[in-house]
């Protein structure tokens, strides 16, 4: 029944008839739980902590006796252990006086009186905004002024403001609601490099670059790999640092971009401080070659160099940790045989764009569009748009993709892998 109102049963209990220690600890056993309410407020309270302890002569009973006569008060009066302790102390110190346990403390009569008011806050806020919040002392002799030497009677309470008290209110709820102030984003400003995603509209030239970290040790940094990888041929080159800093960067940069036997026209990276300083920068100016970065919110600028990490480099140089004193040998593994076998005899896979039917450029990989980079430079060298350095280059690199099969070359790789690797953990037994 949702309208009837069930009045609260209350029941008096006589606690005089506790009067032995071994009486209130099974009490407090008896009733655990059971909560217990005081009617008639403080006063009520204190009586009955009073009349215990008299009772009970608690300043003449032992350690343990007093534990329980505590744990007693404490659960039939409600309030916590250590004011039943201050209550205690107060008790024994006013027993033979004959004052009443009563209660001490009282708020305040009246508030402290506040001296600077809202209009004053406002007035410094005014002065804030106008000296553009210059150090403490500044602003008080700036108050001081316009008070006793111009006469602003709106200064009178704040010429008197100490520099401690100021940032006081500078931290006030009032102060800070009218200096709230909001400022956009500020675009990091680098002047190297244009940010836009290569546009090679079909022609080979437009490379994509980006490092992959092989992994730390107990604090030590491990060798950095170099993924460098053209946007149409998909002709790929991999080279290996021991840091990605400039004196160890800038003499690989120049070795990988030896490696591509055609020129190349765009250089594409991230934004990270590798790639993106004055250095490469002057080297590429050199060579005419345009720098551009990947933009804000665009993860597809530089998602083919990152598939290249997972799909080459973490395929077969793994996640364990390397040192960086066998970057030398990895670069040579790289350029004598990985290279000329990712390019001459490891198929990729080509897009091919096309409209859906809701009007949206998509990209279809079909089975037939399976090649080496090579066969793409055949033909993209077909359709005129790739530039060799050399006019036989492309010969050239036919012959040496003839010399071997497909499988004999992934064969050599794998046993020039194993011994590189062979090597590492020899140098690292002798240790």
């Amino acid at each position: 029944m949702s309208g009837l109102i069930i009045p609260r049963m209350v029941i008096n209990m006589d606690e005089s008839q506790l009067r032995t220690i071994e009486q209130i600890d099974q009490f407090l056993i008896a009733s655990a739980d059971v909560a217990f309410t005081a009617h008639g407020g403080e006063v009520e309270r204190y009586a009955h902590i009073s009349r215990v302890l008299q009772r009970f002569d608690y300043p003449r009973c032992s350690k343990h006796d007093r534990g329980v006569l505590l744990r007693y008060l404490q659960h039939t009066s409600g309030y916590s252990r250590a004011q039943i302790t201050r209550l205690v102390a107060q008790w024994h110190t006013n027993r033979l006086s004959n004052v009443p346990l009563a209660k001490r403390y009282r708020a305040p009569v009246a508030p402290f009186a506040r001296k600077y008011t809202a209009l004053d806050i406002e007035h410094l806020v005014e002065m804030d905004k106008a000296h553009e919040d210059v150090c403490g002392p500044a602003i008080i002799h700036l108050l001081k002024r316009a008070f006793h030497d111009y006469g602003d009677e709106r200064y009178e309470r704040l010429a008197t403001l100490s520099s401690s008290h100021l940032y006081n209110l500078r931290k006030s709820a009032g102060y800070q609601c009218l200096r709230v102030s909001f400022t956009k984003t500020h675009p990091v400003c680098n002047s190297i490099g244009v940010r836009k995603a290569p546009c090679p509209n079909g022609r080979a030239g437009f490379v994509r670059i980006d490092s992959v970290h092989q992994g730390d040790e107990d604090g030590i940094k491990g060798v950095y790999h170099i993924t460098c990888v053209d946007s149409t041929s998909q002709w790929q080159v991999e080279a290996c640092v021991q840091g990605i800093s400039e004196a160890f960067l800038l003499p690989v940069l120049e070795l990988v971009m030896e490696q591509f036997p055609f020129v190349i026209e765009g250089f594409h990276s991230d934004n990270g401080s590798e790639y993106i300083n004055h250095k490469v920068a002057k080297m590429l100016e050199k060579l005419r070659i345009e720098q551009t970065k990947s933009r804000s919110r665009q993860s597809n600028d530089n998602a083919l160099a990152e598939s290249k990490n997972a799909s080459v480099v973490r395929k077969h140089m793994g996640y364990s940790h390397i040192p960086q004193k066998y970057a030398q040998p990895i670069n040579t593994f790289y350029q004598e045989v990985f290279n000329p076998w990712l390019n001459l005899h490891r198929p990729c896979m080509f897009a091919t764009s096309k409209v859906n039917h809701k009007g949206k450029v998509v990209k279809v990989y079909k089975h037939a569009d399976v090649k080496t980079p090579l066969e793409a430079l055949v033909k993209l060298n077909e359709l005129g748009l790739v530039r060799f350095k050399t006019d036989t280059m492309l010969v050239d690199l036919l012959a040496q993709a003839r010399q071997q099969t497909d499988l004999a070359a992934a064969q050599d790789m794998q046993q020039a892998k194993n011994e590189l690797f062979a090597s590492f953990a020899k140098q690292k037994q002798r240790a």
